[in-house]
């Protein structure tokens, strides 16, 4: 680990961050972590303590709270929720396709910039419609409330967008990325909608938002 060029590639980060989580220390620390963390797939939690040089726990819990960083020990499904946030040797940690390329692009640009990052992961992925992914990620955005919302709502969104007939694998490939993950506890949410409801990543919902939800 070269620690010299992740703290350079880490103050583009903390440019591009600290609109969004403010201009302090925590946000230096969680934005060296995270230019560390988009050179792997994975990181442990020892790399972790190497990279920030101090108790890296208030740091993963930002990390994971925003949804850059999340843990790979899960309780029973592989959704946001259902994941186990523990600060220990031998833990795992994952950072979600969608914010990999974010990262990488932050470091280039010193700028948070959903767009081009989705257009591009969409693009790699071979997806027909990735030329119409950020408006359509915009539009979800836009739409939800406290960073939910459900399935007929992405449907109408999906219809207005031309792209009914790729609904479900649409919502496949946006959970698969990390824009989005079920809720899977809010069983009464989900009676009263009639449909799956999905929360999605605080990171993104920001920044068309400038707020949580």
């Amino acid at each position: 680990m070269d620690i010299v060029q992740i703290k350079k590639k880490a103050r583009q980060l903390e440019k591009a961050l600290s609109p969004i989580l403010g201009d302090d220390e925590a946000t230096g620390r969680l934005s060296q972590l995270l230019a560390y963390a988009s050179l792997h797939d994975t990181v442990c939690y020892q790399e972790i303590r190497d990279v920030v040089e101090d108790d890296p726990e208030d740091i993963l819990l930002m990390a994971e709270e925003w949804r850059l960083l999340l843990p790979v020990r899960t309780a029973k499904s592989s959704s946001w929720e259902d994941r186990l946030l523990l600060a220990r040797d031998g833990e795992v940690y994952k950072m979600p396709n969608v914010i990999r390329y974010l990262a990488k692009e932050a470091i280039q640009s010193a700028k948070w910039y959903p767009e081009k990052a989705m257009k591009e992961l969409f693009k790699e992925l071979r997806d027909p419609a990735w030329k119409q992914i950020p408006g359509l990620i915009k539009a979800i955005a836009e739409k939800a409330i406290d960073n939910k919302i459900n399935g007929n709502q992405i449907k109408k969104i999906c219809l207005q967008f031309g792209l009914s007939n790729r609904v479900d694998g649409l919502i496949a490939e946006l959970k698969a990325a990390g824009i989005m993950s079920p809720k899977l506890g809010s069983i009464p949410d989900v009676m009263g909608a009639g449909s799956p409801i999905y929360e999605l990543n605080p990171s993104i919902v920001v920044h068309y938002k400038g707020k949580r939800g």
